[in-house]
């Protein structure tokens, strides 16, 4: 059996409810009383029965972080931010995949497979803000990525407008003259791939430069290849591609490099995610990283706000840093001034 708070209390020579204040933070006790407490406590080497407070608490110390997909390195890489930021709360978290399934993002939104957690971080892919209205489930909820702004419910995402004007402006500075966008995606609802593609048309009209894009259907490297396998197939092919992420970028360099062409004399790559692959790449990937440190522990913070403070307070919308960091695939190329 575990050391029980009437173990401390007897060596400590104090009531159980002393050592229970001292145990829960009270200011009320004395110095030397909580001195000779926290003495037994570390003789004893007393562990704290944290479901049992919890339960007191109405708390289950279990958060969800419900994810799109879970193989993609940008989200596993997310994934140990949250679980390290949630540490520091005692929050033991769940993770649940949605596929981008309308449904299974709305099983998630009235709780997670019937557990009960004290509350939701969730990357929406497919349901908008008229299903977070109707939610039935009152745990707390805070929202990732780029499909929901102005929601009802705290928000965190980069400005991927802005990551997509600096990155595309990046390339152009480069002197390169037919910059296209790979990444476009069908379906008109805001989410990561319109933002990027704002940001990109912001750059290139900016300076008269033709607007030219490659769609996919998943973000994902073979999508990548394929897509610039398109590009590289026009009468007039470009010589530089901003990919929507780095997975696109690495299965878009794969093809221009097995086409005889040159990283980045020839077409200069860039991605979005700074992923680890990136980092090891041949030639390695110039890409825009979001600070996924800082995605997680404001994601964490929000939601904890709210589960100790409940539901009070407008939804809260939070933009993350984030930087270029230009590596080979855009490096090496004098950049040549473009006419005035």
């Amino acid at each position: 059996m575990g050391v029980s708070l009437r173990d401390v209390a007897l060596l400590a020579g104090v009531s159980v409810k002393t050592v229970s204040n001292v145990v829960n933070g009270y200011a009320h006790v004395s110095a030397a009383t909580r001195a000779k407490v926290e003495y037994a406590l570390s003789q004893l080497d007393y562990r704290p029965n944290l479901s049992a407070r919890n339960l007191r608490l109405g708390r289950t110390g279990v958060i969800a972080l419900a994810l799109p997909e879970l193989d993609p390195p940008y989200f596993a890489e997310l994934s140990r931010f949250v679980i390290h930021a949630a540490a520091g709360h005692r929050w033991i978290v769940v993770i649940e995949q949605t596929d981008g399934s309308l449904e299974r993002e709305r099983q998630v939104l009235d709780g997670v497979r019937d557990h009960r957690v004290d509350g939701v971080i969730l990357s929406p892919v497919a349901i908008g803000a008229e299903e977070l209205a109707a939610r039935t489930d009152d745990s707390a909820l805070v929202l990732l990525g780029e499909r929901i702004y102005d929601g009802p419910a705290d928000h965190v995402a980069i400005d991927n407008v802005r990551a997509a004007r600096e990155v595309t402006e990046h390339l152009i500075g480069l002197g390169r003259r037919r910059v296209a966008a790979l990444g476009v995606q069908d379906d008109p609802a805001t989410g990561t791939a319109a933002l990027r593609l704002a940001g990109y048309a912001e750059a290139v009209a900016a300076r008269g430069l033709p607007r030219l894009t490659a769609a996919v259907e998943r973000y994902s490297r073979a999508e990548g290849a394929a897509a610039m396998a398109r590009l590289l197939a026009e009468p007039d092919p470009p010589d530089a591609v901003f990919c929507f992420n780095d997975l696109l970028a690495l299965g878009a360099m794969r093809t221009v490099l097995s086409s005889g062409l040159r990283v980045p004399e020839d077409v200069a790559l860039a991605g979005v995610d700074d992923i680890e692959d990136g980092r090891f790449s041949t030639p390695t990937l110039t890409t825009v990283a979001p600070d996924k440190a800082e995605l997680a522990r404001t994601a964490v913070e929000l939601l904890r706000r709210r589960v100790d403070g409940g539901p009070g307070g407008p939804p809260r919308e939070v933009r993350a840093s984030h930087r270029l960091v230009v590596r080979e695939s855009t490096a090496g190329v004098p950049p040549v001034p473009l006419p005035a």
